[in-house]
């Protein structure tokens, strides 16, 4: 037969963290492999076992492997490996990392989500730390930023860097191609510990229904016991028109995020710092989720370079009823966590609710009340939240921390 070749990967003067594969199958002559490598000396013989671990998982006996390493780390090589063997070979076998204990963490229905992380699916380098910056999710992406053809590579990457990248406590999302070539990706991150999934491009609650009949037929599967949570985006005008449909198509739905650059485009005007054209939308977008006790997240603001106009846009986002938004580069974590944090009536009415919460635990009572309004567990659980956040975030004397933790 005539040798076959295939290619995954990234190289380049730019690429790091990040290797190129060249994987020819041969009829005979065994396995040859070469590598590449500035870091050879100290990493090239297990590099060199690691190509043969893989090739010899995928039962491959005759093969050229060039390997390009730009200082990549065994789980991209090893993804890398793989999306050339499964561009060759027809096999649905995965070879698997072992799943770092720092990944091990479960994720929360109602939990802060002021700021999430968008992040490539298919560039390395801007993963590996990603946690040290402390956004409350860090979104792995395989949808708008992934090249057309590196989609199949994208998946695997993903899949091996929720195992093996430590995101340090942050949630664990992807978000997935758009409808139905994003039911495909899922196979890959369900069984992975992967603690939401955002639905880009949403516009019905059949597409919610059909995405979790998926999900749930992957966890029988490998046998997982955590929850998915989804965050659909809405993107359209007619996704804005179904909003409180899709708000309220499965209770694993716990927010509802607006797109604005593509939402915009729909409607056919520009995008503005002032989102004059985009007030309707996100208003509707909020009401829904309040309207089904969601989390209403706003878009992306893209202007990476004026920290002013993201803290102005985060105060009316927060002024409309938005809990959060996302954001394209790191500097911006921090503005807008600063800028949706507690504000100081919020912060006393929190630690009203909570003491009255204590005061009845003590005293055996079974209702909590707060003059004459009685205090629902939500809000309780809502309150106790808001002290948390106020506290790592020195909004509240130390003396509190004892008292709150006692």
């Amino acid at each position: 037969m005539s040798n076959k070749i295939a290619t995954a990967g990234n190289t380049g003067k730019k690429v790091r963290s990040d290797c190129f594969v060249t994987l020819e199958l041969r009829d005979s002559g065994g396995i040859e492999l070469e590598l590449k490598s500035k870091v050879q000396v100290m990493y090239g013989d297990s590099n060199i076992e690691l190509c043969k671990d893989v090739l010899s998982f995928y039962g491959i006996e005759n093969a050229k492997l060039v390997l390009e390493d730009s200082g990549a780390l065994p789980l991209v090589i090893a993804a890398r490996i793989e999306a050339g063997v499964k561009e060759l070979i027809d096999t649905d076998k995965e070879y698997l990392l072992d799943l770092i204990g720092e990944n091990k963490y479960t994720s929360e229905k109602e939990q802060f989500r002021f700021s999430r992380l968008y992040l490539p699916g298919n560039t390395p380098s801007m993963m590996l730390n990603a946690g040290i910056h402390e956004p409350n999710g860090i979104i792995l992406d395989l949808e708008d930023s992934v090249a057309f053809t590196k989609k199949k590579e994208a998946q695997l990457l993903v899949r091996n860097a929720l195992r093996g990248i430590n995101f340090y406590g942050a949630e664990r999302m992807v978000r997935i191609n758009q409808f139905p070539k994003g039911l495909e990706d899922v196979k890959y991150l369900i069984p992975h510990n992967v603690h939401m999934l955002l639905v880009p491009k949403c516009e019905g609650a059949d597409q919610i229904q059909e995405l979790e009949q998926k999900i749930e037929k992957i966890k029988k599967e490998y046998n997982v016991t955590n929850p998915v949570y989804l965050m659909p985006i809405i993107e359209s005008a007619l996704g804005v028109e179904r909003a409180f449909e899709i708000a309220s198509a499965s209770e694993n739905v716990v927010a509802l995020a607006i797109g604005l650059e593509d939402y915009t485009a729909d409607l056919g005007v520009k995008r503005t710092n002032e989102a004059v054209e985009s007030f309707y939308a996100r208003t509707r977008i909020v009401n829904a989720c309040k309207a089904t006790r969601i989390q209403a997240i706003d878009s992306v603001f893209s202007d990476v370079g004026d920290m002013e106009a993201l803290k102005e846009n985060v105060k009316v986002s927060k002024g409309l009823g938005f809990e959060g938004m996302g954001c394209i580069h790191p500097r911006q974590i921090k503005v807008i966590h600063e800028s949706f944090a507690p504000e100081v009536d919020e912060i006393e009415k929190a630690k009203k609710v909570v003491n009255a919460f204590i005061d009845a635990t003590e005293r055996g009572l079974g209702v909590v009340s707060l003059g004459t309004k009685m205090i629902d567990p939500p809000v309780v659980k809502r309150a106790e939240k808001t002290i948390h956040l106020a506290l790592s975030l020195g909004l509240i004397e130390e003396n509190w921390r004892d008292e709150f933790s006692n």
